[in-house]
């Protein structure tokens, strides 16, 4: 079954910075295409970035453009979110997916920014 593990959230003050892991399962995590999703507390989700399956393609909301990078390690089938600057706006539960039809969502990984 496909599952997704993330990790690496936490509570950090604005500016700060916080790396966000992935581990993927259960399909072909070479071929595929992948995401990071996010959900601020009382909101819906908003895709963050995104990731083509050879790594050659890479997108990013408006809100997060030019503070953040996404990566992939097809050795180890995981995904990665580099996150700096972080501001107040970007506090969410952070989830990675694969947009695959039939798909679940992991747990997720708090990131909280706060002073």
């Amino acid at each position: 079954q496909v599952q997704f593990v993330e990790s690496g959230g936490g509570l950090v003050q604005p500016g700060g910075s916080l790396r966000l892991s992935c581990a993927a399962s259960g399909f072909d995590f070479s071929d595929s295409n992948m995401y990071w999703f996010r959900q601020p507390p009382g909101k819906g989700l908003e895709e963050v970035a995104g990731i083509n399956w050879n790594g050659n393609i890479r997108n990013y909301a408006d809100s997060v453009q030019g503070r953040s990078s996404i990566s992939m390690d097809n050795s180890k089938e995981a995904l990665y979110l580099q996150m700096d600057r972080l501001q107040l706006e970007d506090t969410a539960m952070y989830y990675c997916t694969n947009k695959a039809t039939g798909g679940s969502w992991g747990q997720g990984t708090q990131v909280t920014v706060s002073s």
